[in-house]
C-alpha cells in the first residue's frame, strides 16, 4: 500500500513487533547499517512505556513505565525479555546514563483473541476487462500484489468466471497472494423492474449470477467449470421465467414499510441468502454512490441496516468524493451508537489497477485471520475481525472498532512498509509470468520459486504467536 517508511525501520530490525498479553516476549534490536547509536559493551537504561496509561508522575493510577538495564551486544544491539500486560502500543525507549533519549521503537501487545490472527490486507471488490475494467483479471491480481495486497477478488459485473480465470492463470506458480473467486451480482429485471442495489459475492463457491440464464451463461455456458469451484450441490440454472416467478411470488408476500419497495428488497435478501448457501460473504456495496442521485434511497438503506440481510457493509470504497465514503462512515458510527453491530470492509471498486487511476488505491481492508485463505478470511470478517482503511488522502484513516483502528494504525506504520517491499517483487514477477514471452515467463517462474515464502517468514519473525 506504499505507506511512508519511517527511518527507524530502515536503521533497525526490531522483532518480534507484536506479541500476546501475559506471555513473556524476547525482543531483539539489531542495527541495519545506519549511524551507530549504541556502543557495544555499554549499558543503557531501557524504559518500556505503555502508550495508553499516560505519564506516571501525572497519572500514577494508570501510568505504566517499567525500567531495566540493558547492555549493547557486539553489533550495537540488544536482546531482552519482558511480559506485557494488556493490549496497547508500547514504546521501547533507550536512554543514556544521564537520562537522555537516544532512540525509541514502538511495539504492540494484543489480547488473546488476536494472538494467532495475522493482519492480511486486501480488496473485496474490483473489475477487469471482462466487464467494465481496463486490465485482464490476471494483470489486476499481479498489480495489486505489487502494491502490497495479500488477497483480492475479481468481482466483475454479472460474471463469476473472470475470477476463475485469474486463479487458473497462476495455478502453476508459487505465489503467496490469495485470489478469491467472486462477482458483483446483477440479476435480470423482474416484470421490467430492475434491482439497482449492488451486491458483491466474495468467495462464494458458485456463481449467483449464473443461477439465472443471462449474461454469464450466454457468454461461457452453464458448465460447472465456468460457474463454481465445487463439483456437487450447485443449484441448476433457472430459466428467466422460473426466476421471475420465484422473485415475484416472494415479493408479493413481503411485509415491508410503505417507503421500502418490495421487489428490490426481496431480491437483495434472496441474493444474500444464495451467497450464504454458497459459503460466501455477501457485501452490501456503496449505497451512497451518486449515479444521478444516490443509487440506493436513504429509506431503503435504513431498512437494510435494521434488518441486516447482508454479511458485511462496504463502508469505504469506489469513489473519492465526500458524499460517498464520508456519509457511509457517518452512518456506520451512528448505527454503532444505536447498538447495531455489523461487519465492515473497504474496497477500491477499482476499474483500473494502475497509478493513473485516481481511485485505484483509495480503500482496503485489513482482516485479522489465522491464515490468508478464502474460508478463513470470510469467517474472520463475519466474526468482526476486520477494519477498513481509507487512503484517499495522503494521511490514511481507519474505520471500524476502536481496538482495530489502534492496532491497524500501528501495523500500517510499522509492519506493512516492510511487508510491501517483499510483495512488490512478487507482483512484478506475477505480471511477467502471465504476459511475458516464453523465455520471460520461464524466468518469472524461477524467480517466484526462489522468493516464495518470504512474506510468511516475515510474519513469523514479527508476530510472536
Amino acid at each position: 500500500m506504499a505507506y511512508k517508511k519511517d527511518d527507524r525501520l530502515n536503521n533497525y530490525d526490531v522483532y518480534p513487533k507484536v506479541f500476546a498479553a501475559g506471555k513473556e516476549a524476547v525482543i531483539h534490536v539489531r542495527p541495519l547499517g545506519g549511524r551507530q547509536r549504541f556502543v557495544p559493551g555499554e549499558t543503557y537504561r531501557l524504559v518500556i512505556c505503555a502508550l495508553d496509561g499516560g505519564e506516571p508522575d501525572a497519572f500514577p493510577a494508570t501510568g505504566d513505565f517499567r525500567e531495566q538495564s540493558v547492555t549493547a551486544d557486539g553489533e550495537g544491539g540488544f536482546s531482552f525479555a519482558h511480559t506485557f500486560d494488556r493490549e496497547q502500543a508500547y514504546y521501547l525507549r533507550f536512554l543514556d546514563a544521564q537520562g537522555r533519549r537516544i532512540e525509541q521503537f514502538p511495539v504492540y501487545c494484543v489480547a488473546q483473541d488476536l494472538a494467532g490472527r495475522y493482519p492480511f490486507i486486501g480488496d473485496l471488490h474490483m473489475h477487469t476487462t471482462l466487464s467494465d475494467g481496463n486490465q485482464t483479471p490476471e494483470v489486476v491480481a499481479a498489480n495489486y500484489r505489487r502494491y502490497g495486497y495479500d488477497f483480492t477478488v475479481i468481482s466483475d459485473h454479472e460474471r463469476y468466471y473472470p475470477s476463475l480465470r485469474a486463479i487458473e492463470r497462476y495455478r502453476g506458480a508459487p505465489i503467496e497472494m490469495t485470489i478469491v473467486p467472486g462477482e458483483e451480482v446483477h440479476l435480470p429485471p423482474v416484470k421490467g423492474k430492475r434491482n439497482a442495489v449492488h451486491i458483491v459475492n466474495f468467495g462464494g463457491e458458485y456463481s449467483i449470477n449464473a443461477l439465472v440464464e443471462g449474461t454469464a451463461t450466454g457468454e461461457v455456458g452453464k458448465d460447472l467449470s465456468t460457474r463454481a469451484i465445487r463439483e456437487h450441490d450447485v443449484p441448476d440454472v433457472m430459466s428467466r421465467e422460473e426466476y421471475e416467478e420465484t422473485i415475484d411470488r416472494l415479493a408479493s408476500k413481503a411485509e415491508l414499510p410503505p417507503e421500502v419497495d418490495a421487489l428490490p428488497y426481496t431480491l437483495c435478501k434472496w441474493i444474500f441468502d444464495q451467497i450464504r448457501a454458497a459459503n460466501g460473504l455477501g457485501i452490501f456495496a456503496h449505497p451512497n454512490w451518486i449515479n444521478n442521485v444516490f443509487h440506493v434511497p436513504e429509506a431503503f438503506t435504513d431498512y437494510m441496516m435494521a434488518e441486516k440481510p447482508f454479511d458485511a457493509f462496504e463502508v469505504l470504497g469506489g469513489e473519492s468524493y465526500y458524499e460517498h465514503n464520508g456519509f457511509q462512515t457517518a452512518r456506520y458510527y451512528e448505527e454503532r451508537a444505536k447498538g447495531n453491530r455489523f461487519p465492515i470492509v473497504g474496497s477500491t471498486d477499482s476499474h483500473s489497477s494502475y497509478e493513473s487511476n485516481r481511485n485505484a488505491f483509495i480503500c482496503a481492508t485489513i482482516v485479522f485471520s489465522p491464515e490468508n485463505e478464502r474460508t478463513a478470511l470470510i469467517a474472520s470478517v463475519k466474526d468482526f475481525y476486520s477494519v477498513a482503511v481509507d487512503t484517499i488522502s495522503a494521511e490514511f484513516r481507519l474505520v471500524g472498532e476502536a481496538r482495530f483502528i489502534r492496532y491497524g494504525d500501528f501495523l500500517l506504520k510499522n509492519y506493512f512498509p516492510l511487508h510491501d517491499e517483499l510483495c512488490y517483487e512478487e507482483g512484478r514477477l506475477m505480471k511477467q509470468y502471465v504476459t511475458g514471452t516464453p523465455a520471460e515467463r520461464e524466468e518469472a517462474l524461477k524467480g517466484l520459486c526462489f522468493i516464495t515464502g518470504r512474506v510468511k517468514r516475515l510474519r513469523e519473525k514479527l508476530f510472536a504467536f
